[in-house]
C-alpha cells in the first residue's frame, strides 16, 4: 500500500509538470525560427557551391568555442554518444538537407522535411515507450499540411534523389531529438552541445575534402554570414533546442520546427521581395494552429516513472 501510496504521489508530481511552461516551449521554438534565416543568409552572404564545406565552418569553430568556454571533454560511453548524435543532428542531417535542397525547389525539400514530426511520436514509442496520440499525429499532419501550403508551388517537380535525400535528413534529425532525450547527459547543457558540434564538424571535415573544391578566399560578406550561422545558426539555437529537449517531450519540440519555413517566407517577403498569396497566410495559420496542438498533447498523458526504457532498467 505504501509503495502504491508513493507511486500515485509521483504520478501526480509528473503530471503537474505537463503541459510544459509556455516560457519552456517559447525559448525553445526561437531556435527553429532563427534557422529559418538559414537559407536567407546562405543566399545573401556565402558562395553557392560549398554546402558541405559551408556545414563544417558552421558547427565546428561553434564547437571549439564552447569546449574552450566549458574545457570539459565526454568520458567513457559519451564519446561514442558524442559523435553519434553529432551526426545525427548535425553531420549527415546537414549533408541530406543540402542535397535536397540542391535537387528539389525548396517548397518540396521543405515539405518532405516536415515528415519529421510523425518520425519523432514513432521513435519516441520505440525508444522511449511514450504513446502515440491521435492528438500529436493530427497536428504532425496539419503542420505537412500547412508548410505544403506556405512553400510548394504549382510547378514543383520531384526527384528520387532529392526526395531520398530529404527524408533521410528528417529520419536523421528525429533519432537525434529523440537519443537527446533517452541519453541523459550528466554535464551541462553548454558542454553537451560543444561536444556535438565538435564531432558533427570532425565528421563533416573529410567528406567536404573529398567530394567539394576548395573554399575561396572568404570576403567580407562570407566572414559575416559563416559568424552568423555558426554563432547564431548553430551554437546559440542548439543550446535552446538541447535545453528544451530536456524540458519538453520530442513529439511536442519537433512540431516547433514547423517555424522554419514560416521564417524563411516571412523573410523572403520582407527581403528579396517575394510576395505572399493567401494560400501562403492560410498555411500560416495551420503552422500555428499544428504546433498550439502539439502542445495540447502534453497533457493528455502523463508520464509514468517507469516510462523510459533506460530509466526502467536502473536499477531501484
Amino acid at each position: 500500500m505504501m509503495i502504491s501510496s508513493i507511486y500515485l504521489d509521483i504520478e501526480i508530481l509528473e503530471m503537474q509538470k505537463y503541459p510544459a511552461p509556455l516560457s519552456d516551449v517559447l525559448i525553445t521554438a526561437l531556435a527553429p525560427t532563427i534557422w529559418g534565416s538559414t537559407y536567407f543568409v546562405t543566399t545573401s552572404f556565402l558562395p553557392h557551391g560549398y554546402p558541405l564545406t559551408v556545414a563544417f565552418l558552421r558547427a565546428f569553430p561553434a564547437g571549439l568555442l564552447l569546449l574552450a568556454i566549458v574545457r570539459k571533454l565526454p568520458q567513457g560511453v559519451w564519446w561514442f554518444r558524442a559523435f553519434v548524435l553529432g551526426g545525427l543532428n548535425f553531420s549527415f542531417f546537414w549533408a541530406m538537407l543540402f542535397v535536397s535542397a540542391y535537387r528539389l525547389p525548396g517548397g518540396v525539400a521543405a515539405t518532405v522535411g516536415a515528415i519529421q514530426p510523425l518520425v519523432v511520436i514513432l521513435l519516441s514509442r520505440l525508444f522511449l515507450a511514450r504513446p502515440i496520440q491521435a492528438l500529436a499525429v493530427s497536428a504532425g499532419l496539419f503542420g505537412m499540411m500547412g508548410v505544403a501550403l506556405l512553400v510548394l508551388t504549382p510547378n514543383a517537380a520531384l526527384d528520387p534523389i532529392g526526395v531520398a535525400a530529404g527524408l533521410a535528413g528528417a529520419v536523421s534529425m528525429a533519432f537525434g531529438t529523440v537519443l537527446t532525450r533517452r541519453w541523459v547527459t550528466p554535464v551541462s547543457n553548454l558542454a553537451f552541445t560543444a561536444w556535438q558540434l565538435t564531432a558533427g564538424g570532425i565528421l563533416l571535415a573529410p567528406v567536404a575534402f573529398l567530394f567539394e573544391p576548395a573554399f575561396p578566399a572568404p570576403t567580407a560578406a562570407n566572414i559575416l554570414g559563416i559568424a552568423y550561422l555558426g554563432l547564431i545558426g548553430a551554437a546559440f539555437t542548439y543550446l535552446l533546442w538541447f535545453r528544451g529537449l530536456a524540458r519538453i517531450e520530442p513529439s511536442a519540440a519537433a512540431p516547433l520546427g514547423f517555424l522554419s519555413p514560416v521564417t524563411a517566407t516571412l523573410l523572403g517577403w520582407l527581403g528579396l521581395g517575394q510576395s505572399l498569396t493567401p494560400a501562403q497566410l492560410f498555411g500560416f495559420a495551420m503552422v500555428l494552429a499544428s504546433v498550439w496542438l502539439s502542445q495540447r498533447t502534453m497533457s493528455v498523458r502523463p508520464i509514468r516513472p517507469d516510462a523510459s526504457p533506460e530509466r526502467a532498467s536502473r536499477p531501484a
